[in-house]
């Protein structure tokens, strides 16, 4: 075990995993469906260091159809969090053209923000609407909100 995994606390299984995995996206002030892992068997967090990861059976593409964009989870995806963000990524690639390229940052402004911005390891980032990461829960209260 490396030592960014220093103190984690650590969950084991579907269920568990994916419980931990929408509860820190909500307390990250992130939609529900912006990591749609499947299969988790291990999530950690180290709490003192904001490091997090989640370990699924085997890679995952996910297909946003609101951000018109194929994203591509590996095996372990890893991160340092804080409020509306995500820092450091591993394991996170988002298609653009024909090129698969690592996401390295996700943001957001603040809870009402109505943009997500992904940041890539070359520096370039892309905006694209919160709502096409909610969950179809999440897209109603959003839209009763707004009117």
């Amino acid at each position: 075990m490396s030592d960014d995994r220093a103190g984690a606390e650590i969950v084991y299984g579907a269920e568990e995993c994916h419980r931990h995995s929408i509860d820190l996206l909500e307390e990250l002030g992130f939609p529900k469906g912006v990591l749609p892992l499947k299969d988790l068997v291990e999530c950690g967090r180290v709490r003192k260091t904001g490091f997090v990861w989640m370990k699924q059976k085997a890679p995952y593409e996910h297909f946003f159809e609101g951000a018109n964009s194929r994203v591509s989870y590996a095996t372990e995806v890893t991160a340092y969090i804080e409020k509306y963000k995500m820092k450091k990524m591993t394991g996170i690639k988002s298609k653009q053209l024909l090129i698969w390229v690592p996401i390295v940052e996700m943001s957001m402004e603040n809870e009402k923000s109505s943009k997500i911005y992904f940041k890539t390891s070359v520096g370039v980032g892309k905006s694209f609407p919160t709502t096409a990461y909610m969950t179809n829960e999440e897209k109603k209260k959003y839209l009763e909100q707004s009117t």
